[in-house]
């Protein structure tokens, strides 16, 4: 009874996963990962803050709405399952 639930809202969470591992591939977001390994042992504690562009806002707005969204479908899965669970 609960599986045609589970399955989809597990395929939803796959789904969404792909599309910011893909986005993130896209993005830019794994190039330099020699860099990355000595970030902590640079001397420059606070380095300058980068204004981030307009597209970049809007693609956190968009990655923040996506989280509130998926937070919101968990939410009614659960709530679904345990008041019509029994039934």
């Amino acid at each position: 009874m609960y599986y045609p639930y589970f399955i989809a809202y597990m395929s939803a969470g796959f789904l969404i996963s792909l599309v910011v591992f893909f986005w993130a591939l896209n993005s830019g977001q794994f190039k330099d990962q020699q860099r990355a390994r000595f970030i902590p042992l640079e001397n420059d504690p606070n380095p300058n803050p980068v204004k981030a562009s307009r597209f970049a806002r809007i693609q956190t707005i968009a990655l923040f709405s996506l989280v509130c969204i998926c937070l919101a479908c968990s939410l009614a899965v659960i709530t679904f399952s345990l008041f019509m669970g029994g039934k």
